[in-house]
């Protein structure tokens, strides 16, 4: 095992700011490569079956990943990332719902070094918060606009406490976000409003239109005042659950590969109370943290059943109606 010491946390900076970037935290060949390796293996396992059925027409190996993942996406269309990422969706849930739970994934988020970052931030009882996403970004120019809003796709001005039910207000969830490579203002990285948590949770306007979708906070909540947030591989960027926050977009030849990974506090609410949370670490009984990646797997399968099974497929993940005055406007 590479010997890599735990970076000191600014936590005064991050009070302030309301974010932190964190670099030298992963090693990039232990701990990331086969996170790679495990997707480059699912990519190459979803592109014959779909050709095999027909929902392609071609297999794209000639292409580099991220040409390839783009092709393949393009013609799947954009439900078809579903089979990557490492949560459930929140509407149309069935028993065939792809969710990804590889051995790999679930590593990174009880990943050692990672755990020790966190606990700098939240203490040692550290709950693995079930809102979590990969998203994997080929170059915008070669998907359509239907991708905007999406997990390969430009992502809009929100707080990560605005997307979760209002039981976690007071949850002390800590995102962690982090580059699978560099994470570059060309390829498309984080920006921040630098102080933005201390001013409450802002309103969130469901989109109305092809271009915007998703939630988002309107452009007059938010203000013009923010800034860019590159991260070297190997680094993350910790984010407090109020801070404004967006992507910027994929103008590059490659892709951005991140995963948006939240921790918390042990025993507190999850705002996704459907999904299942696990003890990553605990201190103070280290007999109750999930050390099998089979059963974080089986623990997403019986979530999905349940979606399926009582809910029609659809749950509601916030508190926007939309009918809100600045959204009218």
């Amino acid at each position: 095992m590479a010997t890599v010491t735990t970076p000191k946390v600014d936590l005064e900076k991050f009070n302030r700011d309301g974010y932190l970037i964190v670099e030298g935290i992963f090693d990039p060949a232990e701990d990331l490569d086969p996170v790679v390796a495990e997707y480059t293996d699912l990519l190459e396992r979803l592109t014959d079956e779909f050709l095999a059925s027909g929902r392609i027409s071609r297999d794209y190996r000639e292409l580099p990943f991220a040409q390839r993942l783009a092709g393949f996406l393009q013609e799947a269309g954009p439900t078809a990332f579903q089979h990557f990422d490492i949560s459930l969706p929140f509407n149309g849930v069935t028993e065939a719902t792809p969710i990804h739970t590889g051995p790999q994934v679930f590593g990174l988020l009880r990943n050692r070094r990672l755990l020790d970052v966190i606990e700098q931030f939240i203490g040692g009882e550290i709950l693995s918060n079930p809102i979590q996403h990969v998203r994997i970004k080929p170059p915008s120019r070669l998907l359509g606009k239907e991708f905007r809003n999406t997990l390969v796709g430009q992502t809009d001005w929100h707080q990560d406490q605005g997307v979760a039910l209002p039981e976690m207000d007071e949850t002390d969830v800590l995102t962690c976000w982090m580059p699978i490579f560099d994470a570059t203002v060309e390829n498309g990285c984080l920006c921040a409003v630098p102080g933005s948590h201390t001013q409450g949770l802002a309103t969130h306007c469901p989109g109305k239109s092809e271009d915007r979708k998703g939630l988002h906070i309107p452009d007059e909540i938010r203000g013009d005042t923010w800034v860019p947030l590159p991260i070297p591989r190997g680094g993350a960027l910790f984010l407090h659950r109020r801070t404004m926050h967006a992507s910027l977009d994929n103008a590059s030849d490659g892709i951005r590969w991140s995963y948006d990974l939240r921790y918390q506090p042990v025993g507190q609410p999850t705002g996704r109370p459907w999904f299942p949370a696990f003890v990553a670490r605990s201190r103070s009984a280290p007999d109750t943290e999930l050390t099998d990646w089979t059963v974080w797997g089986a623990k997403w399968l019986e979530a999905r059943t349940l979606l399926a099974e009582h809910t029609g497929g659809k749950i509601k993940t916030n508190r926007w109606t939309g009918e809100e005055a600045v959204c009218a406007a």
